[in-house]
């Protein structure tokens, strides 16, 4: 039975396809049988799946665990690292036919470890989203690398100017970079300049933990865009959209 159907009479959450709401799990190299597990137990919360950094290129399960998560209406991307490593060895065309053998029609391009000049990002984004739809990505992996809140804009900008579908807001699978200080506390002035010059649907803020779930939830509400989350957080998680965790009950189960 639908949450919405219950006795408690949630406020509802958008169905799958989600342009609301998305949630996008980092799968670092589950086995199949975990990947089954996640999709039984929370498949119609899961969005996008993403294959973190460049795991993708060695696990041995690639091609059934992509049939797998194909078969249960869920998306795979994999992780904006594997587009550096093709870019730095000069591979992209190799990169996208890879992609395309394998029925993937979901990118991300980032350039959090390598340097790359702007041009060439803008013009990754825009080769990539004449077949694919791409997440960009904005900021560093190094937390010691603070970019002023115009630039992150102005680089969003750019990047959904290009054919982005959404920008992912930096933060690392561990919470502690990017939208994030080093003891995972939220850029509360960042989000919200991006909040006022772009807009929330376009953007998939990188949440790991907790507490920054809760924030973003408590401050948007149940249908912002969350990524990076671990698979046996999925369900915790749309706890917390729903308002069935303390973290959230006041403001979104009692409008409090």
């Amino acid at each position: 039975m639908a949450l919405t159907q219950g006795f408690l009479d949630l406020p509802p959450r958008p169905g799958k396809p989600r342009e609301r709401g998305v949630t996008h799990v980092m799968d670092k190299g589950l086995t199949t049988v975990a990947a089954r597990g996640l999709i039984e137990t929370a498949g119609s919360y899961v969005d996008i799946v993403k294959l973190g950094w460049g795991t993708s290129y060695v696990i041995q399960n690639l091609d059934e665990k992509l049939a797998l998560y194909s078969e249960l209406g869920v998306e795979v991307v994999c992780g904006g690292t594997l587009l550096e490593a093709a870019e730095a060895r000069g591979r992209i065309d190799a990169y996208r036919s890879w992609l395309t053998a394998r029925g993937m029609t979901c990118v991300e391009i980032s350039d959090g470890t390598l340097d790359m000049t702007r041009q060439r990002k803008l013009e990754l984004i825009g080769l990539f989203a004449r077949d694919f739809r791409v997440l960009s990505e904005v900021g560093s992996k190094d937390a010691e690398r603070v970019f002023a809140p115009y630039q992150w804009v102005e680089w969003i900008q750019e990047e959904l100017a290009a054919g982005a579908w959404k920008v992912i807001g930096e933060a690392r699978e561990s919470g502690t970079a990017g939208l994030y200080r080093k003891d995972g506390e939220v850029r509360t002035g960042l989000i919200d300049e991006i909040h006022h010059s772009i807009g929330i649907d376009a953007m998939l803020w990188e949440a790991p933990q907790k507490a920054q779930q809760a924030w973003f939830i408590k401050e948007f509400g149940a249908d912002v865009n969350l990524g990076n989350i671990p698979p046996e957080e999925v369900i915790p998680l749309e706890t917390l959209r729903r308002g069935l965790r303390s973290d959230t009950m006041r403001e979104i189960l009692l409008g409090l």
